[in-house]
């Protein structure tokens, strides 16, 4: 049994990231990968603002995607998440923060939340004047301020870093609603997204990904079973959704 379990659904953004972390490092784990909205007491009590992922390591209760990343950079330290330098490791944290709160509000949840969460989980009308805003404004300055900061080839330091997969995994999100990002306007951008993605340590992620998208949340399960994916023996998920604080 593995020693690491992650609790939080693979369409996630931030549970993206801990697990290309976890590939990244080797790490075996397990998943249960309930989204938060049906994450039962139980869930509650090991997340109290109801977020994904959390992580549990030998009894070790750990939440945030970036704090639980800064301990497994921590504990494990022998393939690093962040650059040695440490002007580049600052600068990473930003990117790895930007990424988390600045794409994640425009891409997932001005975005993705709209189209998929609130149609498909909870029955809800999509805000057609919120989309409107991110298509044509929030998502386009953010993409610009990208283009700034991107290189044209490689990673962000070198190596593939905590920066480049928490970037990546807010518009791997963003293209389950089909967005992509418009290569002649952002090209610096585009490339660089397509690049850390075709990266080995998100080749069973997407495998996992592709095989529950569009899946009710009652089927996903079943689902990611059949494909291989390392599923822990129980769940912490409910069959009623509820809104939460999923954002983590």
């Amino acid at each position: 049994m593995a020693q690491i379990k992650v609790i939080g659904n693979y369409i996630s953004p931030y549970v993206r990231k801990v697990l290309a972390c976890l590939e990244l490092k080797g790490l075996a784990y397990e998943i249960d990968p309930i989204a938060p909205f049906v994450g039962n007491e139980e869930f509650t009590r090991l997340s109290p603002l109801r977020r994904i992922p959390v992580l549990i390591d030998d009894g070790r209760v750990v939440n945030d995607s970036s704090v639980i990343c800064q301990y497994l950079e921590d504990k494990y330290p022998a393939i690093p998440l962040y650059p040695r330098n440490i002007d580049d490791r600052a600068h990473a944290r930003w990117l790895e923060e930007y990424a988390d709160t600045q794409l994640a509000n425009v891409l997932i949840w001005r975005l993705f939340y709209q189209k998929a969460i609130r149609r498909h989980i909870f029955g809800e009308p999509v805000d057609e004047a919120i989309v409107q805003q991110a298509l044509e404004t929030d998502i386009p300055a953010a993409l610009d301020y990208l283009e700034n900061q991107l290189p044209r080839d490689r990673f962000l330091f070198g190596a593939l870093s905590v920066a480049d997969i928490a970037i990546a995994s807010c518009f791997r999100t963003a293209s389950f609603v089909r967005y992509e990002i418009d290569r002649t306007r952002w090209p610096r951008s585009a490339a660089f997204v397509a690049r850390v993605l075709a990266q080995p340590v998100f080749t069973p992620l997407t495998t996992y990904e592709n095989a529950m998208l569009r899946l009710p949340l009652a089927e996903q399960r079943a689902a990611l079973l059949a494909a291989g994916a390392p599923l822990s023996e129980d769940t912490l998920g409910t069959d009623q959704p509820r809104h939460g604080f999923p954002r983590s």
